[in-house]
């Protein structure tokens, strides 16, 4: 099913770069030339991780594990991270797109503003067209206009169709297009919600009622509760994560803005902290820049020579 989403792509290492050089390089650089872990080399080792935005916990984690053992010396660091971190984006789940065939089904994706979440259903939308799925989008972050007009140019151009209703409310157009796609048989719904995180608590009701639109119409057909971060926002993300994750139960994420960013550690902080696997990377502006997040060669870039 998902050969498009799957393709290799060549730039990764480059994509990967900014993030591999504070969260890889910087660190073997400054250890890897040391006879033993002193104090003094720990402690500028959990410093480089924090400031590459790995976290205080994992970076601390990480470091606390070579206090007071001889096997792994300061000349095999790059390995040792490399290995702690390929397990902790196992430990985080699969990375695959949950799928079925022949059954409806929908992907609940949330966000805060700005974080490129309507983009990135539209590529989505156009992905799941590339397979010949019959896609609906249904629009429900109703009370920004402007969100509903770009959502509805996003489905034009990937040839999907929409469910939206100014100023509706927004579990009510969720609902309306459960029926549409039950009825005309879709493969896939979209569904767009609000992020403003300036009103916390209305965010998380409205959230938490379109979540129990779909539980309650069609629960066995909710593949993915997906949130979308960007990477740019390193462990501001994280903070994001957590409340999502309270309102809705989070599957999975998506990292928007991947390409430039130094911050991609944030990939390993989700999976440690919140054990959400990152399923979906956006590395560029084109259609197709949307990619299947896969651990293995995510890890081979990073410590790319």
């Amino acid at each position: 099913m998902f050969n498009f989403f799957s393709d290799k792509f060549n730039n990764l290492k480059q994509t990967v770069s900014n993030t591999a050089k504070a969260l890889v390089g910087n660190v073997v650089n400054t250890v890897s030339g040391e006879e033993e872990f002193s104090e003094f080399v720990l402690d500028d080792m959990e410093e480089l991780l924090i400031s590459a935005d790995l976290g205080v916990n994992y970076a601390s984690e990480l470091v606390d594990k070579l206090r007071n053992q001889e096997k792994i010396k300061p000349s095999a660091v790059k390995n040792y991270l490399k290995n702690e971190f390929m397990k902790t984006l196992e430990e985080a789940g699969d990375n695959k797109l949950q799928y079925k065939e022949n059954e409806l089904n929908i992907y609940f994706i949330t966000g805060v503003n700005g974080v490129g979440k309507t983009t990135l259903i539209g590529k989505l939308a156009y992905k799941f067209k590339q397979e010949g799925k019959r896609v609906l989008i249904a629009a429900g972050d109703t009370f920004r206009a402007a969100a509903e007009e770009q959502l509805d140019i996003w489905s034009k151009r990937a040839g999907a169709d929409i469910v939206r209703r100014d100023k509706a409310d927004p579990a009510s157009v969720v609902y309306e297009a459960i029926q549409k796609a039950k009825n005309e048989n879709y493969d896939v719904i979209l569904v767009d919600t609000a992020g403003r995180l300036q009103n916390k608590f209305n965010l998380m009701e409205e959230l938490s009622k379109i979540k129990s639109v779909i539980d309650k119409n069609a629960p066995e057909n909710l593949r993915e509760t997906m949130l979308v971060l960007d990477a740019n926002t390193g462990q501001n993300g994280l903070q994001q994560a957590k409340v999502f994750q309270d309102a809705v139960n989070l599957t999975s994420v998506a990292l928007t803005k991947l390409d430039g960013s130094a911050k991609g550690a944030i990939v390993l902080a989700v999976a440690k902290d919140l054990k959400l696997p990152v399923k979906l990377i956006g590395v560029g502006e084109k259609m197709e820049d949307l990619k299947t997040f896969e651990r293995e060669e995510f890890i081979d870039a990073l410590f790319a020579e």
